[in-house]
Order: structure tokens, then C-alpha cells, then sequence
């Protein structure tokens, strides 16, 4: 039952990042070919953007280093739904498939998948692009221009604020657990 919610929820999160990115960047273009389409009047847009390294742009450049960073979550991740007993656990279960569908939509670009070359700037007309595609855009004037992302880096925040939530609220053993527990450490009298 594990690997049937966590194959599942890792497959809709990765296809609802790469469709809704393929969507954004069919329809609007490349970053800087279209100023966006206003979502909410004021506060959120479409608008692509390319981003080649980790949150908020930080790490530029450092691609293939982000590249084994994921690999290895990926691996990590894999080896905690297959070897750990978390069968019982669902919020653990959706943390981690919600950060591995997030590394995957966004691996998926930084392998240079998507097939985008650079329209500019003009030293880098047509090279491949290994860079996340980013559309959305949350921006309140004078206040906040938050970075452009993606659902996978939403799938990733979701993840990680599950794993925070769990870390100050692990799940409670039921009592039928922690009586089997005692039963099976208590000695025998023979």
C-alpha cells in the first residue's frame, strides 16, 4: 500500500509541474519574449523565467552540482520508503512523494530534457538551456516581488513543511502498538 500512494502521488506531482511548465512556456515563450498574462490584477502573473540555479537564483551556474544534490535525495528518499516502516505513516508518505515529484519536475529541466535553447543573450544564442522553467510570478507593489517558481518548487516547499510539522508532531502510536510492545519485551516466568 506505501508504494502505491507514494508511486502515485509522485507521478501526479512530477506531470502536473512538467504539463502546467510546457503549457506556460508554449503560451507565453521564452523569458522577456512576453511580458505575462495577469492572473489576479496586481499580485500574480504568468511569466516565464529560467532559472539555472537553486532557491531564490542562488548558485548560479552550478548546475551539475544541483544535479548530484538531487540524485542523491532521490536515492535517499527511495531507500526510506523501501527500508524504513512507514507504512502507517501518511504525512511522511506525501512529504517525501511531494519532494521527490518536485526534484523530478525540476531535474527533468536541469538534464536539459525540455529541449529550450537560449534566445539571448547573444553569447549564448542556441546552446541548450539546463535551466528550471519558472512561471509563476507573486508580486505585491511595494511590498513583496517574491521569485518566479514552479509547482514543483511548491511540491518541494509542501514537503519540507510536512517533514517541519512532523518533526514537532510525530504521530502518535496507537495503543494496540505500544501493548504489543510491552507484552513482547516483558520476560516470561518458566
Amino acid at each position: 500500500m506505501t508504494w502505491t500512494v507514494f508511486t502515485t502521488l509522485v507521478t501526479v506531482t512530477t506531470a502536473a509541474d512538467l504539463i502546467t511548465k510546457a503549457i506556460a512556456f508554449k503560451n507565453l515563450g521564452m523569458p522577456g519574449t512576453s511580458p505575462g498574462w495577469p492572473v489576479i490584477p496586481n499580485m500574480l502573473w504568468y511569466r516565464t523565467s529560467l532559472n539555472e540555479g537553486a532557491l531564490f537564483g542562488l548558485g548560479q551556474g552550478m548546475g551539475w552540482f544541483f544535479i548530484t544534490v538531487s540524485v542523491a535525495a532521490l536515492i535517499g528518499i527511495v531507500f526510506t520508503v523501501s527500508w524504513l516502516r512507514i507504512q502507517n505513516d501518511t504525512v511522511l508518505i506525501v512529504a517525501l512523494a511531494s519532494i521527490t515529484g518536485g526534484i523530478l519536475g525540476n531535474l527533468y529541466d536541469r538534464l536539459g530534457i525540455p529541449g529550450l535553447h537560449w534566445h539571448a543573450p547573444l553569447g549564448r544564442q542556441g546552446e541548450s538551456v539546463y535551466a528550471v522553467r519558472d512561471w509563476i510570478h507573486f508580486r505585491l507593489e511595494g511590498i513583496i516581488d517574491w521569485p518566479i517558481f514552479n509547482l514543483a518548487d511548491s511540491f518541494l516547499v509542501l514537503g519540507a513543511g510536512l517533514l517541519l510539522f512532523l518533526s514537532f508532531f510525530p504521530p502518535a502510536h496507537t495503543s494496540d502498538s505500544i501493548s504489543t510492545k510491552t507484552h513482547s519485551q516483558e520476560p516470561t516466568n518458566a
